[in-house]
């Protein structure tokens, strides 16, 4: 039985996160892939994911796997989910033949997200569901100088939903950078997995550090209580992204399956 990786791309906001939630809570961008393929190949099939997103959360590279029985072209796969798709907000951008042991969620050595503020006075329109709008200037240094003590293997509990599944609330963050662009601010964190709401607690205790309302001291303190009523402000959901998956060299696509 073929297992397909596929690369993923889909706006957040239509959705009630990546994991299927039951017909009767409204659509999850899971729930629709598995329709979609099921629709084409007369199967039912399991989607799993690299990263379940909440809702709201967008992305531009979840990576997905799905085992078919009929051994299809990697575009046959790519084009006709996509035609079952053709009113949602999601898209495959890509379809790729994989071993049959390779799994989205537990191959993955890193995952990347992105989260955007615009800081500025005119309120937002076209981007209004697509960042963290700021009407104030935020010092992006000061951010910075507290981001980076942030990186490393931490208890992060202050920054973890009460909600959040984990056994445990230790991770070890790889990445945590700030940096200003032109149109505003990107925060760019990568880890091997994240707790439920970190990045958008981490992002948005950290914007209080642009403001000046806290120091960089505040955050240290913060991250150091292990409690979540330490933690600041938590940002909105439409401002993050999942924008790629890795995983170890060996998890190498297989040979595409000829077109008749």
């Amino acid at each position: 039985m073929p297992r397909y990786r596929l690369t993923i791309e889909y706006d957040g906001g239509p959705y009630l996160g990546w994991q299927m939630q039951g017909a009767s809570f409204g659509k999850s961008v899971q729930g629709e892939l598995v329709r979609a393929i099921g629709e084409f190949s007369g199967e039912s099939v399991t989607v799993g994911g690299a990263g379940r997103t909440d809702a709201g959360v967008h992305a531009t590279g979840q990576i997905a796997h799905v085992d078919l029985s009929r051994d299809w072209p990697n575009r046959v796969v790519r084009d006709a989910t996509n035609r079952y798709l053709k009113d949602e907000a999601i898209a495959v951008v890509a379809a790729e033949k994989m071993p049959d042991d390779f799994d989205a969620r537990f191959s993955a050595v890193r995952r990347h997200y992105l989260y955007r503020i615009i800081d500025r006075r005119p309120p937002l329109t076209l981007e209004r569901q697509r960042a963290w709008w700021s009407p104030k200037a935020l010092d992006v240094d000061r951010m910075r100088e507290a981001a980076r003590l942030l990186i490393g293997r931490h208890d992060f509990t202050t920054f973890r939903s009460t909600e959040c599944q984990a056994k445990s609330p230790v991770r070890n963050l790889d990445r945590f950078d700030v940096f200003r662009t032109e149109t505003g601010i990107e925060c760019r964190l990568d880890a091997r997995s994240f707790l439920h709401n970190q990045v958008r607690s981490m992002v948005g205790t950290l914007k209080l550090v642009g403001e000046g309302l806290w120091t960089a001291d505040d955050l240290a303190e913060a991250l150091a209580a292990r409690d979540r009523k330490a933690c600041g402000t938590v940002g909105p959901a439409h401002a993050l992204y999942l924008t790629q998956v890795d995983y170890p060299a060996h998890w190498q696509p297989l040979p595409d399956t000829p077109e008749r």
